[in-house]
């Protein structure tokens, strides 16, 4: 599956439809973050977790620092 296919087949979705499930993903997420921050009592980490989570900060340092993709990347801007 190339990334084309992919991109044309996210914009055959509604938008009410992404945002359903950005909203889903985020109400367990802070369920599950806020249970561990209460037990712990340190709500400190549930904030930073909920933030990093939300915005794909791992994500984004995968692609770009540990992966095959980042490393090729990487060698390219040497050259």
């Amino acid at each position: 599956m190339s990334i084309e296919s992919i991109i044309a087949w996210t914009e055959t979705l509604p938008a009410w439809f992404i945002i359903l499930v950005a909203i889903w993903s985020l109400v367990w997420k802070g369920l599950a973050l806020w249970k561990a921050a209460a037990i712990k009592k340190n709500q400190t980490w549930f904030i930073v977790l909920l933030v990093v989570n939300t915005i794909g900060l791992l994500e984004i340092l995968y692609l770009f620092i540990f992966s095959e993709m980042g490393k090729t990347h990487k060698s390219a801007k040497r050259k």
